[in-house]
This record gives C-alpha cells, sequence and structure tokens, in this order.
C-alpha cells in the first residue's frame, strides 16, 4: 500500500468515527509553541509543527521522512537545472480563495527575501527562478545541479498570495497574527493565539485531505514538565509530547495512560566559536585568553574525549537517547557506518590541553536550550561536570529556545548544546548548514554563525549538492561526514528518544513521526 493511499484509508477511518467524536476538541499539551504564525518566520521545529496545520506544504514529509505529495501531487527533473510541480486541483484556501501557481511563486519569493532567529531562507536557497506555465503546473530553476530540491520543499509552506501581497518583513508577523494573513489550505483554520499559552484551531471542513475528526484543536504551552505531567494526570488536557524521562516508567504501569515512544532524528550537539576574539571564554581567573581556545584542534579534541555519551543517553537522559558518533542518525541518506562513536578518555583530554598551552584548563559558558527537546537541560548541565575533570570550568547557562537562538544569530555566545534534526532526510541539509562556510552569495552556511570554515570541506559539501547520482551522492556525503568529523566543527552526543503520553479512554496516537511533529492529523479519538 503507497503511503498516499495509507493517508486516504486513514482519513476514511476517521470518518467512519461517531458524530459524539465528531464534536470533541483535541487538547494538546506541548513543551513550546510556534514564535510567530508567519510560517515563513523561522525554521525551528516547533514553528513548523504547529504551523502545519494551517499552511500546507508543497511536498509533504511522511512519518518515516519519505516524500510524498502535498499541494504538489507530482514532481519531476525536466534537466539538470529545472524541476517541474504538478499542483493539486481543487485546492481553496481558507477564505475560499482558489490555489494556485502564483501562491506557489508568491511564497517562494517570501521565503527568499524575509528574516529570522532560523531563516526559512534555508530551504529555497538552491532557486533561481520561478516559472508559472499555467495555474497547476510551476517550474523551478535552480543555480546548478539540485537533486534535493523536492526535499527542501517539504518545508516550502503556502501562503495565499492574496492575504500576503503588500506585507512588508516589517509589519508580516502582525498581519499573521492577528489572523488577517493566516489564510492556509491546511485541515484546520487560524483562531487565536496567544504566545507562550495556546493556539486555538478550528477544522477546515472543506479539507483538500478530508474532514478531520476534531472540530477544535487547542495546542497548550505548558513548558514545565512536572506541569504537563500533571495536567494530563488529571484530565485537563487529553495528551501530552516529551514526557520527562523519569516519568515514562511509571506512566507506563498506569492503566489509564497510554505511553508511546520512539526514535527521532534530533541529535544533541556541541558547537563551537571559531572567532576572534570570542566573548564568553577566559583563563580560570577571568582575565583574557592570547587567542580563542576553541579554535586549537587540540582543544576541541580535549573536550570531545572529556565527553562521556554512554552517561550522557543513560543518565543525564535516563534512558531516553543514544550515544551519537555523527550529526546525522542511521535513518538519514548520507550516514556514514564507518564512523565510531568516541570512547571517553581524560588522560590523553588533559595532555591536549597541556599541549594547546592550557595546562590548568580555561573557563567558558555553555549555553544550552532547556524547553525544548526531552533532556536538553540534563545533558547540558552533565557536560558542564564532565568537562571539569580535566581542568576545564564551565559556566552551565541553560535557557529557553526563544532567548539562545536570537543570541547565537547575534553572535553573543562561544558555545551552544543544541538539537539538530535532519528534517529533509539528507545529509545535505545539515552539513550545507552548519559545516560550509557563511556564503550568502552561494547560500550555504546559513546556521554557521560561528566563523568556521574549510576550503575542503566546503568542496566536498557543493560536490555532494549537485550530484545527480544517488550512490555518487551518497559516497560524496559520507566524505563529508568524515571530514566534519575530523575537523570537530561540531561534537554529535546523543540523538534523542521521544516520548508521547495520552488518556487511554479519550485518544490514541496512529503515527509517532521521526521528526517529532506531533500533529492532531495523526491523533484519532476513542470511540467509547
Amino acid at each position: 500500500m503507497t503511503s498516499t493511499l495509507k493517508r486516504i484509508v486513514l482519513v476514511a477511518a476517521m470518518a467512519m468515527i461517531g458524530t459524539q467524536s465528531q464534536a470533541q476538541t483535541l487538547t494538546l499539551g506541548v513543551r513550546a509553541g510556534p514564535e510567530s504564525i508567519d510560517p515563513h518566520f523561522t525554521a525551528t521545529g516547533t514553528q513548523a509543527e504547529a504551523l502545519k496545520h494551517v499552511f500546507d506544504t508543497l511536498v509533504w514529509s511522511g512519518d518515516q521522512l519519505q516524500l510524498e505529495p502535498g499541494l504538489a501531487e507530482s514532481w519531476r527533473a525536466v534537466d539538470a537545472t529545472t524541476w517541474e510541480f504538478k499542483l493539486r486541483a481543487g485546492v481553496t484556501f481558507h477564505d475560499g480563495s482558489p490555489f494556485t501557481a502564483e501562491d506557489v511563486a508568491a511564497s517562494i519569493r517570501r521565503m527568499q527575501t524575509l528574516s529570522g532567529p532560523n531563516p526559512t531562507r534555508i530551504y529555497v536557497r538552491r532557486v533561481q527562478d520561478v516559472q508559472i506555465v499555467d495555474p497547476l503546473t510551476i517550474r523551478v530553476v535552480t543555480d546548478g545541479p539540485a537533486p534535493t530540491l523536492p526535499n527542501d520543499f517539504i518545508r516550502l509552506f503556502i501562503t495565499s498570495a492574496r492575504a500576503t501581497a503588500g506585507l512588508t518583513p516589517q509589519d508580516s508577523n502582525e498581519a499573521f497574527n492577528s489572523g488577517r494573513a493566516a489564510i492556509g489550505t491546511g485541515p484546520y483554520r487560524f483562531v487565536s493565539w496567544t504566545p507562550r499559552e495556546q493556539l486555538i484551531l478550528e477544522r477546515n471542513d472543506t479539507y483538500w485531505g478530508g474532514r478531520q475528526p476534531w472540530a477544535r484543536h487547542v495546542r497548550r504551552e505548558i513548558p514545565n514538565d512536572a506541569a504537563r505531567v500533571a495536567q494530563l494526570r488529571t484530565g485537563q488536557v487529553d495528551m501530552i509530547v516529551r514526557v520527562p524521562a523519569a516519568d515514562v516508567t511509571t506512566m507506563e504501569r498506569d492503566t489509564t495512560l497510554r505511553v508511546i515512544r520512539a526514535d527521532t532524528i534530533y541529535v544533541f550537539n556541541m558547537e563551537f566559536d571559531f572567532r576572534e576574539p570570542t566573548p564568553q571564554v577566559s583563563a580560570r581567573d577571568g582575565s583574557r585568553l592570547p587567542q580563542n581556545p576553541f579554535r586549537d584542534s587540540r582543544v576541541r579534541e580535549a573536550v570531545d574525549l572529556a565527553l562521556d555519551r554512554r552517561v550522557l543517553a543513560d543518565v543525564a537522559m535516563e534512558g531516553l537517547g543514544t550515544p551519537q558518533g555523527q550529526m546525522v542518525t542511521q535513518r538519514i541518506f548520507g550516514f556514514n557506518p564507518a564512523l565510531p562513536v568516541p570512547t571517553p578518555n581524560l588522560v590523553r583530554a588533559r595532555a591536549l590541553l597541556a599541549e594547546a598551552g592550557l595546562p590548568n584548563g580555561f573557563r567558558f559558558t555553555l549555553n544550552f536550550t532547556n524547553d525544548r527537546l526531552p533532556g536538553d537541560r540534563g545533558v547540558g548541565t552533565a557536560m558542564a561536570q564532565m568537562l571539569a575533570r580535566i581542568g576545564i570550568e564551565v559556566q552551565a547557562a541553560g535557557q529557553p529556545a526563544a532567548v539562545l537562538f536570537p543570541a547565537r544569530s547575534r553572535g553573543e555566545l562561544s558555545a551552544v548544546m543544541s538539537g539538530w534534526g535532519t528534517l529533509t532526510g539528507e545529509a545535505h541539509y545539515t552539513y550545507s548548514s552548519v559545516g560550509h562556510s557563511n556564503n550568502p552569495a552561494l547560500r550555504l552556511g546559513a546556521f554557521n554563525w560561528r566563523g568556521f570554515s574549510d576550503a575542503e570541506l566546503d568542496t566536498l559539501i557543493q560536490r555532494a549538492g549537485g550530484e545527480l547520482d544517488n550512490a555518487r551522492r551518497e559516497q560524496l556525503l559520507q566524505q563529508v561526514g568524515a571530514r566534519f568529523n575530523a575537523l570537530r566543527v561540531s561534537l554529535p552526543l546523543t540523538s534523542i528518544t521521544s516520548a508521547w503520553a495520552m488518556r487511554r479512554d479519550r485518544v490514541n496516537l496512529v503515527r509517532a513521526r521521526a521528526d517529532e511533529d506531533t500533529l492532531a492529523m495523526d491523533i484519532v479519538p476513542v470511540v467509547r
């Protein structure tokens, strides 16, 4: 059975649910929500997760990252630098206006010009020109061979050209957040959003993909793990995401609850600042060092060897993690099976610091998210303790993602631990974003905030990005991964297992996604 057919069968099954269930409201307790209702404002996962309900993407990403038809029914490479997308007929926006190729073209142009804390330009960086063939056919001309363009377009959210006409980068957020421009083609309509509190949606009864069983969907932001669990137990929410590891086993024994676990594509990793000078590094007495120690490969290796990934996964993440030796997980195209998971070696780590002229270590601030992914607070805190064993004094600075990411973009940080997910299913997405030199002209290195640059790595990434032969592209991506690790551009730490918990008598999660997105479209009411 094809993925598309499976979706159709699921929608049909949902439609058979009784009238009583049709009137239900699905209330979901999430750890974090969107930062704007404009889907092009930022590329963060919680933003995309929430707005997939309101706005469709041109290409859909299935639960295991497989490409499926979205607003584009099919696509093909016309030649080495041209992709043609056939659009779905009969689709209307929430205001009743028809969806056409003009909306796709306008959405691409918006993404190329808007900027935010994590710009969505990364998903349209290969686009050189957009040609409207007819109302339901569009051709995209790229800046060279772009074999992964359909993968990038899983984050090409389609907004209404009519609703966004005349908007400027300065007034876009207000227009979307008020609902004036929040007009999509998705299964739910925007009702209201209170930042840091809740997003309220209502069913789109004319959705092209079939009528959803939930009349109303409320996404309630509950960043505190204990509070999220408590609200589930007391019935204030039907389901919660990112169950804290300490509660998983207990909740699995609770007969009123159902817990589902799934491995995800997210990898915790540590990023070093390579700029000179760097703002949050000093000698242990607080005095200024003659140079940024992170620029020395021996220092980066020492940090790497001080970190015990097994302890991070089993203790700091309480079993909801797996030690990781590269930036992409095993299910990602381009994963290199020859790259080992590093083994800690404190003696060698201390010797490397001494060789680098830092026998007494140094001091730096480790910034990490504490509200984004399961275990992030625990991993960041444990890393600080581990580095103390080799004489590096670390100030552990856990903070909300909404604070950390803008500060990182402004260049205010020297070391960051956070999660990265290869959302497109291709390793090129990751390495071209965080490993390539930041090059606006080539539209590569968009998330390389720290001034890292290596000509050999850049060349490998560019070659992989333009290689049309899948076998050859996979080999090149594996070479990229090996070079990235050898240079210790970033330190992959652990991959993340996520857990969902729900009221057994109310809802059931029928698809646990590898990208960890929790969508109302994957949740069905329990018929009583």
